[in-house]
């Protein structure tokens, strides 16, 4: 865990966010966007930001169902609530029909008997319906229900939830909730410096492990426990706090998101401002989601998509609460890397090959110090240890003066950003020594140092005063959290330094190319092969030559138009696997074999009662690289694009990486690299390299049919795309096309 914010550990935030821009309009990387710009299909391209300000900072708050009877839970919140409006400086105004005070503070009947502006109140009810509406007609900003017995409990409860969220949309004010908890008004350590985490939980006792970091030295600014979200969500939250001067990372626990477009816009917006998301999402296994579903509600969604969606956007994701603690709280303290060398540096050769190994398998570089760097390290270390890296001391130099040498001398090599010691165990002096030795040394770099304290007491002086006492140092408790978090912590900087926002190119109006389309869209139908490629044609999007014939002797006529050997294909709606049913020829060579196949693939048809358009008589398409590239609709986020290894492969070995549009030409590439046989591209065994840019132009091409058929298309699936020799393009060789 890492140490205390106090110190000179801090990071200029107002001046990040500034720098990027807010209002009227957005300018980042030099393109202006107006907020109320929309997709072709309709949709936002700018984050929706709420004012929260009155909301955690209000002037005046109103309990509704205060209480001072003892026993009651209504009053426990009622003097938890008045501890917090002292503590943020608000009045407080008790809402009880039949009490005239509480604790000594006058109550008014109703909300309606309000008789003065309220920024802020807490329902204290079981049915906050009527309280809602009554509340539409007093100006409150904002409210919070605490009432449980909806969408997480079934349909008759997802029906009132909705009523609900009417009754809010219809009032104008933002609702947290409901079942929600009192983790938004929770005591702040205010003694505590540096950029804070914000946290945003579904559920507040996941919450807990990552608030009570403050005893540890971290600084929270919020917390905001969104419960069922029938109006304010997790991407409501997102945004705001990324626009906070004061929030250095926001940590997130997410059972299910409400709308996965909201989501993207909010990471987007994150990291227009280089402000880091590190979210665990539950929901990995069908197990998992079905628990999350009824906990809160709502779509959990397909994990693929969110996973590949999260890393599109720069969302961390974390599997476990203490990872969540530890990256959260690095991202939000450290200060950008000088560099992305990483040096392990230990009193044990096997602690350091150790850390070493998973640390190299996890991704990060290890580089090997200069020649020079080992001599001057062995001014202080004895030669017959390595140097290299890992640096092994063998354990008396940091005992005595050497100790802060050698760790000055590893952090002024420039290929070095990371200087991470693992301690697996206190061994006093010496570890004491180390660990000072360390703190001094991180003091005075701008480079990050990292300690892992092994040892499961955790009571020695070493960790809680001079690691934990330290602004400079990340102290972490075990290796797979340290190697996560400085990983997350490179790949993030790497992230906000290239990244240029999706939507900021999205496209604003349709292309010629949907005019096109649209005419060949049958709603709620599959199209035809032939018709799908004429979809593709549409797009730009090469097909074999070929024709649709409806007769033997059409068939030869097309076959010497087409060119010999050619290949027919029996073509209809109600078809999507021919060659299972034998209705798929190759090879055919002379007017003969045509004849004959044309009859056959007929004779096929009829006896298994398939309605067909007619006959494809295609050309023969030279060997390349079989692919899939699709598109299919996901719950949360709408449309997708899919690409992977294709023809019979894409069912063996499900190797595939999906994006949600829109995206840019980077991205379709790095899906490529996702893929397990990304190998077979560059050409293996004599084959040569097939025509990468070709198949990334294919994938750009049908996500921009993605995006503009979006209220037309609900599936598309091009197998094979056969991916030819470099600079001889693709050729979708089938498709397949579902309307909606």
């Amino acid at each position: 865990m890492l140490g205390s914010t106090h110190g000179t550990f801090t990071t200029d935030l107002r001046a990040r966010v500034v720098a990027c821009g807010e209002s009227p309009r957005t300018t980042v990387h030099g393109v202006a966007a107006a907020p109320g710009d929309q997709d072709v299909s309709g949709r936002p391209l700018h984050a929706a930001v709420p004012d929260l300000d009155r909301f955690f900072r209000p002037e005046s708050v109103a309990v509704v169902g205060a209480s001072d009877a003892e026993g009651r839970p209504n009053t426990g919140i009622t003097r938890q609530l008045l501890a917090w409006a002292e503590r943020v400086g608000a009045r407080l105004v008790p809402v009880h029909p039949t009490r005239t005070s509480v604790f000594g503070i006058d109550c008014v009947p109703s909300v309606g008997a309000l008789t003065e502006p309220v920024d802020l109140a807490v329902l204290l009810v079981a049915d906050p319906l009527p309280v809602i509406e009554e509340l539409a007609e007093t100006k409150v900003r904002f409210a919070v229900a605490f009432a449980s017995g909806f969408a997480e409990t079934g349909e008759a409860g997802a029906a009132a939830q909705e009523r609900l969220a009417a009754a809010v949309r219809r009032s104008g004010l933002r609702l947290l909730g409901p079942n929600t908890n009192l983790n938004a008004f929770e005591r702040f350590r205010e003694d505590l410096e540096g950029p804070a985490v914000a946290l945003i939980t579904q559920s507040g006792h996941q919450g807990r492990p990552v608030f009570t970091l403050q005893e540890l030295g971290v600084r929270l600014s919020h917390w905001a426990p969104t419960g069922n979200e029938a109006d304010l969500e997790t991407s409501d939250f997102i945004s705001y706090f990324a626009g906070r001067p004061e929030v250095g990372a926001i940590a997130c626990y997410v059972e299910g998101l409400k709308d996965g477009r909201s989501f993207l816009l909010a990471a987007d917006r994150a990291a227009r401002h280089g402000v880091p998301v590190v979210a665990v999402k539950v929901g990995r296994t069908e197990t998992g989601a079905r628990t999350a579903a009824s906990h809160t509600g709502k779509l959990t969604g397909a994990d693929q998509v969110v996973d590949a969606a999260m890393r599109q956007f720069g969302v961390i994701r974390v599997d476990g609460l203490d990872q969540l603690q530890d990256t959260a709280t690095l991202l939000a303290r450290a200060r950008s890397p000088r560099a992305d060398g990483v040096v392990v540096y230990s009193i044990s050769g096997g602690t350091g090959a150790h850390f070493a190994d998973l640390a190299t398998a996890a991704g990060l570089q290890l580089p090997t110090l200069p020649q020079a760097k080992q001599d001057e390290l062995h001014e202080w270390i004895p030669e017959y240890l390595s140097v290299s890296n890992p640096v092994d001391n063998g354990g008396h130099p940091v005992g005595d003066w050497r100790g802060r040498k050698i760790i000055d001398a590893i952090l002024a090599d420039p290929s070095v950003g990371v200087l991470i010691c693992p301690i697996t165990g206190p061994f006093p002096p010496m570890s004491d020594k180390l660990a000072q030795d360390l703190v001094d040394a991180a003091e005075a770099t701008d480079k990050l140092v990292c300690v892992v304290w092994g040892s499961p007491v955790g009571t020695e002086d070493a960790y809680r005063t001079t690691l934990l006492g330290s602004s400079r140092v990340a102290t972490f408790r075990t290796f797979a959290n340290c190697i996560g978090a400085v990983k997350a912590y490179l790949d993030h900087h790497r992230f906000t330094t290239a990244y240029h926002s999706p939507f900021d190119e999205a496209p604003r109006t349709p292309s010629p190319s949907f005019r096109k389309a649209q005419a060949l869209m049958r709603p709620g139908r599959r199209l035809s092969e032939h018709a799908a490629k004429q979809l593709l044609r549409a797009y730009g999007i090469r097909v074999p030559r070929e024709q649709l014939v409806t007769s033997a002797a059409a068939a030869v006529r097309a076959a010497g138009l087409v060119g010999y050997p050619v290949v027919m294909k029996a073509s209809g709606a109600q078809l999507a696997h021919k060659t299972e049913l034998g209705l798929v020829k190759v090879g055919l060579t002379s007017a003969s074999q045509v004849r004959d196949a044309y009859r056959e693939l007929t004779d096929i048809a009829r006896f298994e009662s398939i309605d067909l358009d007619g006959i494809l008589v295609c050309q023969m398409v030279g060997r390349g690289v079989e692919m899939v590239v699709g598109v299919t609709r996901d719950d949360l986020f709408g449309p997708t694009v899919t690409v992977g290894l294709g023809g019979v492969l894409v069912e063996v070995l499900d190797d595939t990486a999906v994006r949600v549009p829109p995206f840019g030409e980077s991205e379709a590439r790095s899906m490529l690299g996702e893929l397990r046989g990304r190998a077979l591209l560059d050409g293996v065994r004599g084959a040569p390299p097939a025509d990468v840019d070709a198949l990334v132009e294919v994938v750009l091409r049908v996500q921009r049919m993605a995006l503009e058929l979006d209220g037309d298309l609900a599936e598309l699936d091009i197998n094979p795309l056969m991916v030819l020799p470099r600079g001889q393009g693709a050729v979708a060789l089938d498709a397949l096309a579902v309307c909606r």
